[in-house]
């Protein structure tokens, strides 16, 4: 007796079989997601190509993570971790609030692990919308939504956009144009100098 002809493969969420390829086949999709967005920005990755290079099927991709966009945010979010970011920058109250997130921000640019793909992140969200609306969902709804709730000044979340606008922009010159000196000068350098205003950003009425 013969079989019949086989069921037509299901798109969208994968089988149990699929969902359950390899040990940890959701940090490898990540962590080729990252490599990928690093080496090719955002425009040339696509979620095939981060299945081809994770080794799992594009469907356990769209399984764990959704569209490309959702995938590009959440190789943010492991660099910036907000889970462990927000209690550091908050946790011992506004003061000093300045030098800890000048301190942080720094932190995670100057660790060539969470740089790679951070300058993947500000170099499309330069270039293309799609990148930067992802951006902006992020840092507005994850980490300055979150730090302006704690703020007692006026206009709070406006405050906290100021602060996040004059770190991104030591980035884009440190890191992406390397503007000398300031590409070369010491970390506590730019904290000791940057945290002031900072503080007075997200404290000062």
């Amino acid at each position: 007796m013969t079989n019949g002809p086989a069921a037509p493969r299901r798109r969208g969420r994968p089988s149990r079989a699929q969902a359950e390829t390899g040990p940890g086949a959701r940090e490898r999709i990540l962590e080729a997601a990252r490599t990928e967005f690093a080496e090719r920005g955002y425009d040339k990755t696509s979620v095939r190509g981060i299945a081809k290079a994770a080794g799992v099927d594009p469907a356990l991709v769209h399984h764990y993570f959704g569209t490309k966009d959702e995938v590009f945010a959440a190789a943010i979010e492991v660099s910036f971790e907000p889970a462990l970011a927000i209690p550091v920058i908050l946790g011992a109250g506004t003061e000093d609030i300045g030098e800890r997130l000048a301190r942080y921000f720094l932190g995670v640019w100057e660790n060539p692990a969470t740089r790679a793909p951070l300058l993947a992140v500000i170099r499309s969200a330069l270039t293309y919308e799609a990148a930067a609306k992802v951006l902006r969902g992020f840092v507005l709804r994850r980490l300055l939504e979150r730090v302006a709730a704690d703020l007692d000044v006026p206009n709070p979340t406006f405050r906290a956009e100021l602060a996040a606008s004059h770190m991104v922009g030591i980035a884009i010159l440190r890191y992406v144009i390397k503007a000398e000196p300031l590409a070369s000068v010491d970390t506590e350098e730019i904290v000791a100098l940057v945290a002031p205003t900072l503080q007075r950003y997200l404290t000062e009425a």
